[in-house]
């Protein structure tokens, strides 16, 4: 009896599941990798030769293995391509490689970024390891460009935002979604005030940038101002003003591309940038080097075009938010200068520092009667309008009469509002100020405003 061989399956010819991404690595590792060569290093940039590379690619100049001498693509010329190194040039030459990464700037993002603090090219700075890891939150990587919200599908601005700051919450009310702008010029407590709102907000996130900041003030700004409870719940990132000016416009876009993605997860997220001037003089540098002509004040039109593009990024998209405060650094207290007349007729509300109450220890020194939020009567009731509108009109009578106060010329009765003002003085000026560490929710700013302008007579 011959018994039959078992059958045999034919052999498949397609490679087994598990091997196609190790052969996949294998033939990109395999292909032929162009190499281009720096012919000038000149200024804050340089130029490579025989490179194939488009604008906002990511090179890696010199032979290091890590990758750690990084420049990004900023022009094309028929003669090469434009980079700005995100690094120091130091040991650059003719002829040194440069090879093409290929893909932009990736930006981590995810639970794992709360309490660290980044560099303008997303990596960690703060000496606690690294974000991805064994017990470490989960970190995803997205690329640096992003989408700008339709102006179609953008939703109302119709909530108001708690900033645990009185004057701000009851008379220049921020609604969730809005872009403000602090205005101020140096030393009158701009980074202080961002403080009080990244501990008082009740944002669920907040990302907060800190462009062209002087190397001592970071530590002290994350220790004492934010302290570790702001800082638990915050995400920081850090480009000091000895970095190049392209990490210190970097540090603005990753925070904004940061902020962007708690938004895409339906967050309300709160970012701050300090400052939105020093993400001018930033791109400014970067313009003049590749060849810009220098406009108004010597900022080459690009620099308007990248702060519109950056604002415009934050706001409110189909879920979500994205509550911008920027400060803007007025040159010598002009606050026409070209960036703060930019600023503002971008963003939705400004908030006024004013010099002569700092200098009197009136903190916050916000003027009250310079400052106008484009949203506050969206997110506010009537009874609530009418109760600041009335507080801002005796503040105005008492304002339009000073002179008169001064010289003793002011006879009483003339103006109810006036009499008011001076009557209830050391009232309104408890109400305006606030201690650091002093935290204020909104329902109690509202109640103690309404109990403030009934003592006013209801003017």
């Amino acid at each position: 009896m011959t018994l039959a061989a078992p059958p045999v399956a034919p052999r498949s010819t397609a490679p087994r599941a598990s091997l196609a991404p190790r052969l996949a690595a294998a033939r990109a590792a395999a292909r032929p990798q162009r190499v281009g060569r720096v012919s000038s290093a000149v200024g804050l940039g340089i130029t490579v030769e025989g490179l194939d590379a488009a604008v906002g690619d990511v090179v890696s100049v010199g032979d290091a293995a890590d990758g750690s001498n990084l420049a990004e693509v900023v022009a094309t010329t028929p003669d090469g391509v434009r980079c700005m190194p995100l690094g120091r040039l130091t040991g650059i030459t003719t002829g040194t490689p440069a090879r093409s990464t290929g893909r932009p700037l990736l930006v981590p993002t995810g639970a794992g970024l709360f309490g660290r603090v980044l560099d303008g090219l997303g990596r960690p700075i703060d000496g606690k390891g690294p974000l991805t890891g064994p017990g470490c939150a989960p970190v995803d990587l997205v690329p640096l460009d992003h989408e700008t919200p339709s102006a179609m599908h953008r939703a109302r601005i119709d909530t108001p935002l708690q900033l645990g700051v009185r004057v701000l919450d009851t008379l220049t009310t921020v609604g969730k979604g809005q872009r403000v702008g602090l205005f101020a010029g140096s030393g009158v407590g701009k980074s202080s005030l961002l403080s009080m709102i990244a501990r008082g907000s009740d944002a669920q996130v907040s990302v907060i940038a800190l462009v062209g900041e002087r190397g001592r003030e970071v530590r002290e700004f994350l220790e004492d101002d934010l302290g570790p409870e702001g800082l638990a719940r915050s995400i920081v990132v850090v480009s000091t003003s000895d970095e190049p000016a392209l990490m210190r416009l970097r540090a603005a876009v990753v925070a904004t591309r940061i902020a962007e993605s708690f938004r895409d997860a339906g967050a309300d997220v709160m970012l701050m940038m300090d400052s939105l001037t020093r993400v001018a003089m930033a791109q400014r540098e970067i313009g003049l080097s590749v060849g810009e002509p220098p406009a108004t004040r010597g900022y080459p039109p690009s620099t308007f075009s990248v702060l519109a593009g950056l604002l415009e990024r934050a706001g409110t998209d189909r879920v979500g938010s994205v509550t911008g405060m920027y400060t803007v650094l007025v040159d010598g207290d002009d606050h026409n200068e070209p960036i703060a007349d930019a600023a503002r007729s971008i963003l939705d509300g400004h908030v006024v520092l004013d010099r002569k109450l700092a200098v009197t220890g009136h903190f916050p020194s916000v003027d009250a009667l310079g400052s106008v939020s484009r949203v506050a009567s969206k997110v506010t009731s009537e009874p609530q309008r009418a109760a600041a509108t009335a507080l801002r009109k005796v503040m105005a009578a008492r304002r339009s009469a000073q002179d008169l106060l001064d010289v003793g010329a002011y006879q009483r009765g003339a103006n109810p509002l006036v009499d008011a003002a001076v009557d209830h003085q050391g009232a309104i000026d408890a109400f305006l100020q606030q201690g650091m560490d002093e935290r204020a929710t909104a329902d109690d700013s509202w109640n103690r405003l309404a109990q403030l302008t009934s003592r006013l007579g209801g003017a």
